[in-house]
């Protein structure tokens, strides 16, 4: 078999690019960018309150990131199991920081059932206060994945 002189100049980068598919693309994290608020809480809340923050999860299924809040005085922050529309149990106790400021412990980790939960797009988080023990605004974590705009193929 005769290998001709264009594939031979091509081979170095298509296995440059393979190995990259093959060992770099794997321990890219998720950078999950959330809007939290009223309307999409559980039953929904009439607030002005907001958060917005940045939650990271990587394949290891480690967790961290920070929420910031505005219009309201938080209790308590959480990370949950549930589908968008439910409730669900807490998975993660956030760390309050600052007067509105919320961050994931350090070696927070999920596990294989919560990891396949975020996969599947049903984490959330959300913020109580006094006035709305439940939540007063939350936010679902969806993987870049599933906010990738659809082909029209």
């Amino acid at each position: 078999m005769t290998i001709s002189p264009k594939f031979r100049q091509a081979l170095p980068g298509i296995l440059a690019a393979t190995a990259l598919q093959l060992f770099a693309l794997p321990s890219l994290a998720d950078d999950v960018k959330l809007k939290l608020s009223g309307d999409v809480e559980v039953p929904p809340v009439t607030t002005m309150a907001t958060g917005d923050g940045t939650i990271t999860i990587k394949p290891d299924m480690s967790v961290s990131g920070k929420v910031m809040t505005s219009g309201l005085d938080g209790t308590m922050a959480h990370i949950h199991i549930g589908k968008a529309g439910s409730n669900g149990p807490v998975i993660i106790t956030l760390s309050k920081s600052g007067d509105h400021d919320w961050m994931v412990p350090a070696g927070s980790k999920l596990s294989e059932a919560q990891y396949q939960a975020y996969k599947a797009g049903e984490l959330y988080v959300n913020v109580h206060t006094a006035a709305h023990k439940p939540g007063e605004i939350r936010g679902q974590l969806m993987p870049p994945m599933m906010m990738a705009p659809k082909s029209a193929y």
